[in-house]
C-alpha cells in the first residue's frame, strides 16, 4: 500500500486545526480531540496520522474496484 502523502494541517487561534489534502479541506478537529490530534502527529508518521483522522487513506482495493463491471465505463 502507497505511503499518503500531500496532508498538510493548520493550527488556528482558537485551538482549531484544520486538515487539507492537497489544498483541498478533509477535516476540522476541535477541543480536546484536537489536542489529541497534535499530540498524536507530532510524535508519529504525520501524513499517517492525517489520513487516518480524516478517513482519506487508500484501501488496497482501488484498482480491483476500478476493475468491476458496473464501473469500467467511468
Amino acid at each position: 500500500m502507497p505511503r499518503p502523502h500531500g496532508f498538510t494541517y493548520t493550527r488556528l487561534a482558537d485551538g482549531t486545526v484544520e486538515i487539507t489534502h492537497r489544498g483541498r479541506p478533509a477535516g476540522t478537529v476541535r477541543g480536546a480531540r484536537a489536542e489529541k490530534f497534535l499530540a498524536e502527529a507530532e510524535t508519529g508518521d504525520a501524513q499517517l496520522v492525517m489520513a487516518r483522522w480524516t478517513g482519506a487513506y487508500k484501501h488496497g482495493n482501488e484498482r480491483a474496484a476500478r476493475m468491476h463491471p458496473r464501473n469500467r465505463g467511468r
